[in-house]
């Protein structure tokens, strides 16, 4: 059956006499994100055709043989036209696990990335042997909050702060920590670090790195549906590392450490930064790819 013309980007067929059951929408829309060179098709129609029909994944199985109801196969189609608009399932279903946590997310912040969750990972690396004391972490550009409630899930005696220059992301972080019972930090509108008083045992960070002349040839995942104060890093992607190097020595406790995401090609252009701000970067541990991704440094 094939899809009617709408804007540019197919409708689902209605079924007329004899509507579609549910594994046939789900297929029709694989087909349709196949042919639109999406990366995860089957996937995408998956999740969305069950968050259409308020099914998860062992509902969605069990319903394969249903008929759907009037007005069904119309709301999938809505959300289906949204992704053969390249916009991101996130955003569509609008939430995100990260680290085991399902994290709302919306149009003023990032969706949380798997590669970021390296930063989580050298973060407790490096605060390994003082994990059982009340930890004082800064997330600065915490987003999500995806960052601070990944640590603050597994260091029970820890407390947070996350910084953003964006409201709307502090308040889709606050919800985000109270509705997973993280309440253990507290949200302050500035930039990076200018609010912050007192030392902190870790500071994280994923800033915006790509440079000013590369957005446009991002994805348009990315480039359309990201916030762009999240991604521009300035002429060469480095203006907020300059700016961590320049803040962090001050705020950071004696045996404090700072780690930060990276793009690729910055390690050793951060790592130099660090160093000549007085900090002591270690190697750069890298992501499931392989490439260097997150880059712890001591006082």
């Amino acid at each position: 059956m094939a899809p009617v013309a709408n804007a540019g980007v197919a409708v689902a067929p209605l079924g007329g006499a004899n509507p579609m059951i549910v594994d046939q929408v789900r297929r029709f829309w694989a087909a349709e994100f196949h042919a639109a060179g999406l990366d995860s098709p089957e996937l995408d129609a998956r999740i969305l055709v069950g968050h259409a029909l308020s099914l998860d994944h062992a509902g969605l199985v069990a319903a394969g043989a249903r008929k759907l109801a009037p007005g069904e196969a119309s709301a999938v189609a809505a959300l289906a036209r949204r992704r053969l608009a390249h916009e991101p399932i996130a955003r569509i279903v609008g939430s995100k696990e990260f680290w085991g946590l399902e994290l709302a997310v919306d149009a003023a912040t990032l969706v949380p990335r798997p590669e970021t969750e390296t930063v989580v990972e050298a973060a407790f690396a490096a605060v390994d042997r003082g994990r059982a004391r009340p930890l004082r972490i800064a997330d600065l550009g915490t987003g999500s909050g995806a960052i601070l409630l990944a640590l603050l899930s597994e260091l029970p005696t820890a407390f947070g702060v996350g910084t953003d220059t964006n409201p709307g992301a502090l308040t889709v972080a606050r919800d985000n920590a109270r509705r997973l019972g993280l309440t253990r930090a507290s949200y302050i509108a500035c930039d990076l670090a200018v609010a912050l008083r007192g030392t902190f045992d870790l500071i994280v960070s994923n800033p915006p790195y790509v440079a000013s002349a590369d957005i446009a040839a991002l994805p348009p995942e990315v480039r359309l549906f990201d916030p762009l104060r999240a991604l521009d890093g300035g002429p060469d992607g480095l203006h907020f590392y300059r700016a961590l190097a320049g803040a962090a020595p001050a705020l950071l406790a004696a045996d404090g450490a700072l780690v930060v995401e990276l793009g690729a090609g910055q390690a050793e252009l951060v790592a130099a930064l660090f160093a000549a701000a007085g900090l002591v970067p270690s190697a750069p541990r890298p992501d499931l790819n392989g490439m260097p991704r997150a880059l712890v440094a001591r006082k």
